[in-house]
């Protein structure tokens, strides 16, 4: 029992520590795609550009339309969900963050396909048309994909605990007659 007890506050201490790190990242890199630039010192904007062109990640660079659209959706419903489920998570034992957290581990990883596979398959060859510099090599690649791969696979992994803790499992309660 107290092993139990113990794993369980260990996995919402890092699902704690997930959410409250995606916040700034949110809103000091992510969100400059969408938001007017003014809103950044010149030294957020160069830090994004570093990244960007030191990783080849062709989705900062250039955001197709498509991108921008999820990083809406992650200022519009992610990011107020951010500090909800920080502190579910750290205060533990709030089962009422089950269904929000499933919602949000679903709605991440649905997002989260169709970056990996344009990284993974996309031609950034300029006969493409891809108007961003893209990973060339298969490593620079699996580089790309092992910066993006833990937004699947934290929520991924959230979206499991959810569903099969017996902790977090609502047990309906009948009425009697």
């Amino acid at each position: 029992m107290m092993g139990t007890l113990s794993a369980r506050r260990g996995l919402e201490w890092l699902l704690g520590l997930y959410f409250l790190s995606h916040v700034p990242i949110t809103l000091l890199l992510d969100l400059q795609t969408v938001l007017p630039r003014e809103l950044y010192p010149v030294e957020l904007r160069n830090l994004l550009t570093w990244y960007a062109k030191e990783f080849k990640d062709p989705l900062l660079q250039n955001p197709p339309t498509w991108f921008k659209s999820f990083l809406f959706c992650e200022l519009v419903f992610q990011l107020p969900f951010f500090p909800i489920a920080t502190y579910a998570f750290f205060k533990g034992g709030c089962k009422w963050i089950r269904v929000p957290a499933i919602v949000y581990s679903v709605h991440t990883m649905t997002t989260l396909i169709p970056i990996l596979s344009t990284f993974l398959f996309e031609d950034f060859s300029k006969a493409n048309g891809f108007k961003a510099q893209g990973p060339k090599t298969f490593q620079e690649r699996l580089t790309l994909i092992s910066i993006y791969a833990p937004y699947f696979l934290i929520p991924l992994m959230l979206l499991l605990y959810m569903l099969r803790s017996p902790y977090y499992k609502y047990e309906e309660k009948r009425k009697k007659k």
